[in-house]
């Protein structure tokens, strides 16, 4: 690999730097750098980030490769930021066995547009009643780190137990999509006012907050680490303050698309703004954006989510929960966490990029920008205001929340390991 130059960009956020990379190392940071034969990046006035790291993607394949695969979704990790994703398990066969989860890391290998680290399902069939191979996932060549029945809750607390004692022996750690099943039979959006006045089933807030509860004494219980995905409500947040008050061992991921839209838009009954956990009230909204400020909640996670036309495209009862969120992802935080001044570039990359990599064990990721570590790195036009338009993605899928929404904030370029994979907001 040829030398690059990153000249005159603000490291998170900060005093402008330029920063040397050789091969796939940062050789040196500092000003009026200058090396012979590289490539030059004027990046006057952009803020440079460590490679973002999403600890919650759903790729798909195998099995709904007409929803997305990972190379279309890295691609569009690559085209967001992301030099890191974490591939939940609920693909078809789910990724409950160490051939499953070998074979969507070796595709990741493959794709070269970031590391793919597959997270397998806590759960055989994500059927809540058995334990998957953890150990044998673990060990495999994928070395599983993080379990999952994302779209599913670990309803069982016998189950949710063995699986925090299993994972404690290498430090793994489980990620809980927090939804007790019988509080939510026939939900199709938060249950309040809204739903009320829409006559649709009302998703309450205490599914979520009830599980949690219950999940994080059973982490003090054991020991063991657990992970809160989607957190969604003004109740959550307390439950986890109050968690880690105690020292107990727990961390909380909150969505982009959390942090801005409420129940409210549900009203004109697009499919698009059907999501699981569904969009909350306002007074959530602004819980989750001081926690996520204050530390109570970790990090930002995508869910990416992608569904193709038909699933989305239909009457609401019948539509597909979930959106796609790698390409906005970062445009949505500075929305509402930057411009609003309740997070800086540093707290961005914090909660973006080194928190994810710290709680998913992902090596080489979520590391500063300085010399001697990997040139895993994302530079941002801080200063781009422009509509969405979901025709340019790279994902498979267009259920994107956002279309026709002027979001701020542009990725330009993304290097993994100093290979570029998106230059000038192409992808290489």
């Amino acid at each position: 690999m040829s030398k690059i130059l990153i000249r005159g960009a603000k490291v998170l956020g900060g005093e402008q730097r330029d920063v040397l990379i050789d091969g796939e190392t940062i050789e040196a940071v500092g000003q009026g750098l200058t090396a012979e034969g590289a490539e030059v990046v004027e990046a006057a006035g952009k803020v440079l980030l460590p490679g973002l790291v999403d600890l919650h993607t759903h790729l798909r394949e195998p099995g709904r490769e007409d929803s997305e695969t990972v190379l279309t979704g890295t691609r569009a990790a690559a085209s967001g930021g992301y030099t890191t994703v974490f591939a939940m398990a609920n693909t078809f066969p789910v990724a409950d066995t160490a051939g499953v989860v070998e074979q969507v890391w070796r595709l990741g290998t493959e794709s070269g547009y970031c590391d793919v680290r597959p997270i397998g399902a806590v759960t055989v069939g994500l059927e809540g009643a058995k334990l998957a191979e953890l150990g044998a996932m673990h060990e495999s060549a994928a070395g599983v780190t993080v379990f999952s029945d994302d779209g599913k809750c670990v309803h069982d607390a016998v189950i949710m137990r063995r699986a925090l004692e299993y994972v404690k022996a290498f430090d793994g750690v489980v990620a809980q999509h927090a939804q007790e099943p019988r509080l939510t039979e026939g939900a199709q959006m938060n249950e309040g006012v809204v739903s009320a006045e829409l006559g649709l089933g009302g998703w309450p807030a205490v599914a979520e907050e009830s599980i949690i509860a219950r999940d994080v004494l059973l982490a003090e219980h054991v020991g063991s680490r657990v992970h809160i995905c989607h957190l969604s409500t003004a109740g959550s947040v307390e439950i986890v303050r109050w968690a880690k008050s105690r020292g107990i061992q727990v961390t909380a991921e909150v969505t982009p698309h959390h942090l801005l839209l409420t129940d409210e838009l549900v009203r004109s009954y697009n499919p698009v703004y059907k999501v699981n956990p569904p969009l909350r009230t306002e007074r959530d909204v602004m819980a989750l954006r001081e926690a996520l400020a204050d530390g109570t909640i970790d990090i930002v996670a995508t869910d990416h989510a992608p569904h193709p036309h038909e699933d989305k495209d239909c009457e609401w009862a019948a539509a597909a929960m979930g959106m796609v969120g790698l390409e906005t992802a970062l445009s949505v935080v500075q929305e509402t966490m930057v411009d609003t001044g309740l997070l800086d570039w540093a707290g961005v990359a914090d909660r973006m990029s080194v928190k994810p990599a710290q709680i998913g064990q992902a090596a080489g990721q979520g590391r500063p920008v300085s010399a001697g570590e990997p040139a895993n790195l994302t530079l941002v036009d801080t200063e781009y205001r422009g509509r969405v338009d979901p025709a340019g993605f790279a994902s498979r899928s267009r259920n994107t929340p956002y279309e026709g929404r002027e979001l701020p904030g542009r990725v330009t370029h993304t290097w993994l390991r100093g290979k570029a994979t998106l230059v000038d907001g192409k992808l290489t």
